[in-house]
């Protein structure tokens, strides 16, 4: 079965994250998640939560195996804000290089 954005929106919750988030803090939620919840750990409050991090964590992956990155200037520029604001002003007299 193919995967909706309501299931992406419900693993989002389950693991905590924002509308964006990088793979390094969608690795760190979800190893969080896992120590928080995991059975080994005595946590027996909820006994289902370790299996819902797992699947929420598994539709995630699987939504940012298949994103298509950009490697365009603009989105470049996008990540990178300070490289940008560089680019501009690196030959300025006042705030570039002297």
């Amino acid at each position: 079965m193919a995967m909706t954005y309501t299931d992406l929106q419900e693993a989002l919750r389950v693991l905590r994250l924002e509308e964006r988030a990088t793979l390094k803090e969608i690795k760190a939620r979800h190893k969080e998640l896992v120590k928080r919840y995991h059975p080994d750990t005595g946590s027996t409050a909820e006994p289902e939560m370790i299996q819902k991090v797992n699947a929420a964590y598994q539709i995630v992956l699987e939504y940012v195996a298949a994103y298509h990155f950009s490697f365009s200037r603009e989105e470049f520029y996008e990540q990178n804000p300070e490289e940008r604001l560089r680019q501009q002003f690196a030959d300025d007299p006042v705030w570039g290089k002297k």
